[in-house]
């Protein structure tokens, strides 16, 4: 306390000014409408950009809850659409209640971890087999196709990254349905390779290459890249083609995993009837 007061009596000029200060300036506020004025909306200004800033920051923060409140919208609306649905002939299927059965379900994830400098690149995503997801499903962005899930656990999956040499995934020119085989040739993290178009089929830079849905996996139609550049290697009666992906691998912070509800069932028999 002694301290406190020596301390005050050695700056009492300054604070003795300060108190002045402060009495003047209530005496003008209190009678000059024009200064008034000014402080009133000065103050008002400060305080506007104050809220401004604390609501940008708080906005900022905000983004990664918007952003996932957004990929579970998606996955829903996707799982709506009547593209994913398996039309059935009501004639003969009297007894279900509806003539459409659910063909597909999407599952939003974010992606934890990914790769694209490597030979073999995966990606983590932060759903499992808690959420629904299991091995050999989709992965897809809306702009496109990312990759296969390879494993999982209980809360987490690795997905198989188009940008794997062991990637293959069945795909169609757009335009025409002419089947190919998409890979990647481990060189530009943004070009795959297209194989299997016989040469006498007219292609065109930009055609669109989608997914035929003959895999059991990926749902048909879903975007893949477009031609960039295509030629024939001696001999070969089938195009190389080069393609742009839509999806920009190296840039993803959520995805859908697809999950084929029947899958199961168009495997058994696709596999009985390679037996007989």
């Amino acid at each position: 306390m002694r301290t406190l007061f020596t301390f005050l009596w050695k700056h009492y000029f300054f604070f003795l000014f300060l108190i002045l200060e402060i009495i003047s300036f209530i005496f003008i506020v209190n009678h000059s409408y024009y200064q008034r004025a000014t402080i009133i909306s000065s103050a008002n200004g400060i305080s506007g950009y104050v809220y401004n800033t604390a609501n940008s920051i708080t906005g900022y923060f905000g983004l990664k809850k918007a952003n996932e409140g957004l990929a579970e919208e998606n996955a829903r609306l996707r799982s709506l659409e009547s593209v994913v649905l398996l039309a059935t002939d009501t004639l003969q299927h009297f007894r279900n209640d509806s003539t459409h059965k659910q063909l597909y379900q999407y599952i939003s994830a974010k992606v934890i971890s990914n790769s694209t400098s490597k030979r073999n690149n995966y990606l983590l995503l932060n759903k499992g087999l808690s959420q629904g997801v299991g091995n050999d499903m989709a992965v897809i962005t809306p702009k496109g196709v990312v990759g296969i899930v390879k494993d999982v656990s209980l809360n987490f999956s690795s997905v198989l990254s188009v940008l794997h040499k062991q990637t293959r995934i069945s795909a169609k020119l757009k335009k025409n349905n002419q089947l190919g085989t998409l890979i990647w040739q481990g060189t530009n993290y943004r070009i795959g390779t297209l194989k299997d178009i016989p040469t006498h089929i007219q292609l065109n830079l930009g055609d669109t290459v989608i997914t035929s849905g003959f895999s059991h996996i990926f749902p048909e139609g879903i975007p893949i890249g477009s031609i960039n550049e295509y030629y024939i290697e001696g001999g070969n009666n089938f195009y190389t083609i080069k393609l742009d992906f839509f999806v920009d691998i190296n840039n993803l912070s959520y995805v859908m995993v697809v999950n084929n509800l029947m899958k199961k069932e168009q495997d058994s028999l696709a596999k009985k009837s390679m037996i007989d």
